[in-house]
């Protein structure tokens, strides 16, 4: 007979704990953008109420894409990895064939009367062609260390939507690409000297991006104002100071749910997306915003658990890439709200307003899910990077 799991998580159940602060986080995420967007009739047509019910439908609709990954045989789910894959490829062609300009970049593609943007999904499935990759190779072998071989095949499965993605230009998402793929080569185990290796390369081919002209002009002065916020006050370090300041405002307890005021008076741009943790630093204060991030950690805490815990190398892989994916997005995300981070424009999981950014992050979640339904052994005391592919 099968002792159970510790950790209350039951052995074949849902793990609850990311079940609840999945849903706290997509709550407190759909009142800051709601009060984010009531008084800007710009934005509203005049009903303050608009945003809070497309956040709803957007929510909804997530959780009915989690609940169908959740539920999908595991088979299924590696059998259709190629074809996600694939799909998000030709979504990235699309955009740039056909795609919408918003805010200088070309990521948005119309279907009906939603705006799509494939590189969100484009991270999930470069996460899930990764996973399949090294199981593949490694499935039924007993050589288990990633070594040149590996390393260069997720290079390439992660660098053609990359490209793509860099054409548009999108930066954030790149950024987030680059160090999710990092993440899970460094949590597999790959040698120090490619880690490094790639690290150096992401350094220089920043620098010469810059100095060749491959980035646009907005880009260079949003990279000049982190440098240097004051360099231009009001024009690319305008959104840094006003988001630095309205996130200053809030104290330890904020000024209240609806009642900031940089918020009110709708002096942070952008603020129900890319700056909506401006909106829980100044309404809800540093105990607030705390807690978002507590809740962000959470997840990304049982994201690496449910890799730990898998008992095969598609699941931890794909554990560990959705880790470091949501990781270094909310990092970026608040970082830039702080002016810690250069502005990339990614949104923050589960929080800014988004269709795509939602639903992708939604059918991430029920991937985790579906992971961790298999069963697994007793919950380990401690992650143990550089081992997620090691044999049992």
């Amino acid at each position: 007979m099968n002792a159970p799991r510790q950790g209350g998580l039951g052995r074949h159940g849902l793990d609850w704990i990311l079940m609840g602060a999945v849903m706290v986080l997509t709550l407190l995420g759909t009142l800051l953008v709601w009060s984010a967007t009531s008084e800007r009739d710009t934005l509203t047509g005049g009903d303050p109420t608009a945003f809070l019910r497309k956040t709803l439908v957007n929510v909804a609709i997530g959780l009915v894409l989690m609940v169908m990954v959740l539920a999908t045989d595991h088979r299924w789910v590696r059998i259709l990895a190629p074809v996600v894959y694939v799909a998000s490829l030709i979504g990235l062609l699309l955009v740039l064939v056909m795609g919408s300009t918003i805010n200088g970049s070309k990521s948005w593609v119309r279907l009906g009367g939603m705006s799509i943007q494939p590189a969100e999904f484009a991270k999930l499935a470069v996460i899930i062609g990764m996973a399949l990759f090294v199981a593949e190779r490694f499935e039924g072998r007993s050589r288990r260390q990633v070594g040149t071989g590996e390393v260069v095949g997720m290079l390439l499965i992660a660098g053609l939507p990359a490209g793509l993605i860099l054409l548009q230009p999108d930066m954030g998402t790149t950024l987030v690409l680059g160090a999710t793929v990092f993440g899970v080569l460094a949590v597999a185990g790959a040698p120090a000297k490619w880690l490094a290796g790639l690290f150096v390369s992401a350094v220089v081919g920043a620098v010469a991006a810059v100095q060749l002209g491959v980035l646009k002009a907005y880009q260079v002065d949003r990279f000049l104002a982190f440098l240097n916020p004051r360099l231009d006050p009001r024009g690319a370090g305008y959104n840094v100071e006003q988001a630095r300041t309205a996130v200053g405002n809030g104290g330890w307890f904020g000024q209240g749910l609806f009642h900031g005021s940089q918020t009110r008076s709708g002096f942070v741009p952008e603020q129900q997306t890319d700056f909506i943790f401006t909106v829980a630093g100044e309404e809800l204060g540093l105990i607030g915003a705390a807690l978002l991030i507590g809740l962000l950690c959470l997840i990304v805490w049982r994201a690496l658990v449910i890799s730990r815990e898998s008992q095969d190398i598609f699941g931890r892989a794909a554990a560990a890439g959705i880790a470091c994916w949501f990781g270094f997005q909310a990092f970026q995300n608040i970082g830039m709200c702080m002016g810690i981070m250069p502005v990339t424009g990614v949104p923050l999981p589960f929080v800014s307003y988004g269709g795509s950014s939602m639903f992708a992050g939604m059918l991430a979640i029920g991937l985790l899910q579906n992971i961790h339904l298999r069963g697994a052994p007793a919950l380990p005391t401690r992650f143990s990077p550089g081992r997620v592919f090691a044999g049992r």
